[in-house]
């Protein structure tokens, strides 16, 4: 079976789902990975027909529910090995985008698949594994 990434070349692109709570405290969203367990961002290939911060905000909908305007240029990026079909491991750059979240759903599709976890920006850098990801959480700060 021919694997669907391989032309889609070695770069993802994820989103930093953020809201801002009353006094203004800044919250960022992770999820859980469907396979590992793994806290992560919502994340996926590339989309035809979908700028790449259209596609993290397609994914953070996808894996989380949430839904919000994503930024047009990547606040950092960073890497990671993706366990592929027949446990081959591909190298790839994951380009982040800050999605300020206005609405969360209730029912999404991927919602029995993954958990999710609204919480401050050093306890989800500490709850990554990707010391670069950490990096860029833990610096982002999101426009006024």
């Amino acid at each position: 079976m021919p694997d669907k990434h391989k032309d889609l070349g070695e770069e993802q692109f994820a989103a930093l789902p953020w809201r801002r709570r009353p006094g203004g405290r800044i919250e960022v969203l992770v999820i859980t990975s469907r396979e590992t367990r793994r806290w992560v961002l919502p994340k996926g290939w590339p989309m035809k027909d979908r700028t790449p911060s259209e596609a993290a905000a397609q994914e953070a909908y996808e894996e989380a529910g949430v839904l919000g305007e994503a930024e047009a240029e990547p606040i950092g990026d960073y890497g990671y090995g993706k366990r592929l079909p027949g446990g081959v491991v591909q190298d790839v750059r994951v380009s982040v985008f800050a999605m300020e979240v206005f609405v969360e759903q209730m029912a999404w599709p991927e919602k029995h698949q993954r958990e999710k976890l609204w919480t401050t920006q050093e306890e989800a850098a500490d709850l990554v594994d990707e010391p670069e990801l950490q990096d860029l959480i833990r610096v982002f700060n999101p426009r006024a």
